[in-house]
């Protein structure tokens, strides 16, 4: 009786809208993330202070499954959008499923209901976001400090030593991430080999040559300007962006 209840929970909040346009459960998981975002940035120097690799961890977990919340969010936007064309009465569709005087659903308004709901969200998409943000991150600290201590900057020296770290981030560590990332999402999915190696074949090498448009210049700013404590978060916070555009771009 629970797990039907909880489908039909699920099913009216993922059959309605905000004024005709914003997913209502998309939104109201995106403010459940925000909400622990803003505990977490309240404690962080604290939670970094005792256990910087855990709280990155858990930084990077949420800021994974903000970003994918965003992706989910502007492609049901852009969906509804495209299936809109035809109809004249699309502003308040959040009240579309409304009982009418009798007690039940007015058949019209459940079939442009049923036509017009956004994809369902994805909950498990969303865990494998948050999984890969939340293992990769012990990875991305480590490296980070490498850099630090490889190329320290000085009051006296500090534009050459932040483009070698940048040059070596964007040579040796971006390229494996991105090759780890499209691996980890598609054996999660439950493809095999070929599905990996149609992976890379098809998203790999275009995401890259994105890559180097938009990170060269954000990590500059970031070992240049941003205190190494926050340079991780900073990556992360920047990968909501990238994350939609990649998501967006792939259909």
């Amino acid at each position: 009786m629970m797990e039907t209840t909880r489908r039909k929970v699920m099913s009216t909040l993922n059959s309605r809208y905000i004024y005709g346009k914003v997913p209502l459960l998309h939104t109201v998981v995106f403010l459940v993330e925000l909400a622990l975002l803003a505990r977490l940035v309240v404690k962080f120097n604290a939670y970094y202070g005792d256990k910087p690799i855990l709280t990155m961890m858990m930084t990077n977990a949420l800021l994974g499954g903000v970003a994918d919340t965003v992706a989910q969010s502007l492609s049901a936007i852009r969906r509804r959008k495209s299936r809109a064309g035809s109809l004249k009465d699309d502003f308040i569709s959040i009240e579309i499923q409304e009982l009418d005087e009798k007690g039940g659903y007015r058949p019209s308004e459940t079939l442009s209901s049923t036509r017009n709901a956004p994809p369902p969200f994805d909950f498990e998409r969303l865990t494998r976001f948050m999984a890969f943000g939340f293992m990769v991150a012990p990875l991305q600290f480590t490296w980070f400090q490498f850099l630090s201590r490889a190329f320290p900057i000085t009051k006296i020296s500090a534009t050459a030593p932040a483009l070698k770290r940048v040059a070596f981030d964007q040579l040796i560590f971006a390229p494996c991430s991105l090759a780890a990332f499209f691996t980890f999402m598609t054996v999660a999915e439950g493809g095999g080999k070929r599905a990996v190696i149609r992976k890379f074949q098809d998203v790999y090498l275009p995401a890259l040559k994105a890559n180097y448009i938009l990170w060269p210049a954000v990590q500059i700013l970031n070992f240049r300007v941003v205190p190494i404590q926050y340079q991780l978060p900073m990556v992360s916070t920047v990968s909501i962006a990238w994350t939609a555009y990649l998501s967006l771009s792939n259909g």
